[in-house]
């Protein structure tokens, strides 16, 4: 199991952008698929975007276009939330595994503890 934080959450006016980031105990590089899952009050859990071992992103269809999953080379992931609007508000999780096709899972893969995003006027 690794460790994984998030930070960068907030509060923002529909419109405005915020950068997430999740920061991994030790070197997941090339290790690990990564992704960000978020849920709202009454609602399940959603897949956001997901990211492969070798870099290669997979989006929702709500966020298509507006937001970016991207990873550097130690043991960090970033998402970058763009034209934020009100039903993005959430908190947000990181997600790792060692096979993409365990990422999302409950029992399986390493979460952080969440982080809220509020999107509001």
């Amino acid at each position: 199991q690794v460790q994984l934080v998030e930070s960068g959450g907030g509060w923002v006016h529909p419109g405005g952008s915020l950068r997430l980031s999740c920061a991994a105990s030790g070197n997941l590089f090339n290790t690990y698929a990564m992704g960000w899952y978020r849920q709202a009050p009454g609602k399940q859990r959603e897949l956001v975007a997901r990211i492969t071992r070798g870099g290669s992103p997979n989006y929702a269809d709500s966020v298509k276009g507006r937001f970016a999953i991207s990873r550097d080379n130690a043991n960090t992931m970033y998402l970058q939330m763009n034209s934020l609007k009100p039903e993005d508000t959430a908190v947000y999780y990181c997600n790792a595994a060692p096979n993409y096709l365990e990422l999302g899972s409950p029992t399986l893969g390493s979460w952080g503890q969440g982080i809220q995003v509020t999107v509001s006027s």
